[in-house]
């Protein structure tokens, strides 16, 4: 997973630890003879003392050939200009100059690598078993809508997420939102099934936001703790579906609004995100194709630059191939 976006992090940090480890300078710190004093107060320092001080540092000049290949990997890797702007620049101030202990150079950068991706994935996390827990006390559901752009993998996502809830002992139910894609209605179905869930569904041309009102008060009446939302995938060509989508928001009020993203998109998650983001507002994103996408940049130019948290990484098509996304496990996998 993700192996162009590592391979070029631990090239650079070759890179760079090498250049650290040619460059070695030795100073000869002395000591000068202290003033004799009068009367004999103070032991006469009359030797000379050498030490020899071991510096290693690099210019500017020096790491930026470095930094610059960098900068290229970062963005072939699916990184936004922006996000590979900072790590190069957050890069340069914590090296440009800077002592490094010998045999520590390796260990050094990485953490200063680490450091810098801790900040940019560094946004507001959302505890999805303290949120149903609260609304359990208000003995209510939590209405999750899950949204994304045609083939993004949205259905599939509904169904693990409810895998993971069925896994943290909580009751679920799908309303069948999507009534405009041909077989979407029996695609829920057939999860739900595996499932053993029960399917909230009106005909295909229904009002989606109905079809989400009536699983709400399913779930209500039988004190079920979450109800998944499923809406028709769009584009932002599509005005009638994107109005449709504010009206589901409105209706439902959903505690949060999930858009599910295919990491395969590279660079365009970040207008993708956008485009949703501006219609509805997000609350978090579901990364999918995670197993198969050898770059992984989506996921730091999301969270960098629209300040969204990532709530879960799809990793394959069984049911339990969703994990949790946690930064410093993700951070720490990148340098593996």
């Amino acid at each position: 997973m993700f192996d162009i976006l590592k391979n070029k992090l631990k090239g650079t940090i070759k890179s760079i630890s090498e250049k650290f480890e040619k460059k070695e300078v030795v100073k000869e710190a002395e000591v000068k003879p202290v003033e004799k004093k009068p009367k004999g107060i103070f032991k006469k320092v009359a030797e000379k003392v050498v030490k020899a001080v071991t510096e290693k540092k690099l210019s500017e000049e020096e790491l930026e050939p470095i930094l610059n290949e960098l900068e290229t990997g970062l963005i072939e890797s699916d990184v936004a200009y922006e996000v590979a702007e900072k790590i190069k620049s957050d890069l340069k101030t914590s090296l440009v100059d800077k002592p490094i202990k010998r045999g520590k150079e390796k260990e050094t950068v990485t953490e200063t690598f680490k450091q810098s991706l801790i900040e940019i994935l560094t946004v507001p996390k959302i505890e999805l078993r303290e949120l149903i827990e609260n609304a359990k006390r208000e003995s209510r559901p939590v209405i999750l809508l899950f949204l994304g752009f045609n083939g993004s993998g949205k259905t599939t996502s509904m169904a693990k997420v409810g895998r993971w809830l069925e896994d943290n002992n909580y009751s679920y139910a799908f309303a069948a939102g999507d009534t405009w894609r041909k077989a979407a209605i029996e695609q829920l179905e057939e999860h739900a099934k595996k499932l053993n869930a029960k399917v909230i569904k009106h005909k295909y041309g229904a009002d989606p936001a109905a079809v989400i009102y009536d699983g709400i008060e399913y779930c209500k009446a039988r004190k079920i703790n979450v109800l998944l939302s499923d809406s028709a995938g769009r584009t932002h060509v599509d005005k009638d579906l994107m109005n449709e989508l504010i009206k589901i928001v409105r209706v439902s009020k959903p505690d949060l609004k999930i858009l599910v993203m295919d990491s395969l998109v590279g660079n365009d998650a970040v207008p993708q995100t956008q485009m949703f983001n501006d219609a509805v507002g997000i609350d978090a994103i579901i990364f999918t194709k995670n197993d198969v996408n050898p770059k992984g940049g989506s996921i730091l130019s999301v969270s960098y630059l629209l300040k969204k948290p990532i709530l879960f990484l799809g990793t394959g098509q069984n049911h339990s191939d969703l994990i949790e996304f946690d930064r410093n496990e993700f951070i720490n996998k990148l340098f593996i």
